[in-house]
């Protein structure tokens, strides 16, 4: 049973730091793309950050720059390194696993407001 559980939401100012945790078990996790996307109330919910098997990266337009994917095969977790974060990254965080049949985690809210 695939399962994604999301970790290191919050409440932070304009500017600051987070790092979002996604850690993967009922699968062979270094066999698939990673992704994670985020979903802002009243909007569709919209790309920010895949890494592939072999470390190939793609970024939304909107976090390019800021945000940083990364995975580590051996704990079977992705990250998302998200500096100097805007109002308008306030979102549900949700972690996908891609392909034909994507499974998505439960998503981790994160709120920038000062």
């Amino acid at each position: 049973q695939v399962q994604l559980v999301e970790s290191g939401g919050g409440l932070v100012q304009p500017g600051e730091s987070l790092r979002l945790s996604c850690a993967a078990s009922g699968f062979i996790f270094s066999d698939y793309t990673m992704g994670w996307y985020r979903q802002a109330p009243g909007k569709q919910r919209e790309l920010v950050a895949t890494i592939s098997p072999r470390n190939l990266l793609n970024y939304g337009d909107s976090v390019k720059g800021r945000f940083t994917i990364s995975r580590d095969n051996a704990k079977n977790t992705v990250y998302l390194q998200m500096n100097s974060l805007k109002p308008d990254d306030t979102a549900v965080y949700y972690c996908k696993r891609e392909g034909w049949r994507p499974d998505w985690g439960q998503g981790t809210q994160v709120t920038v407001s000062s």
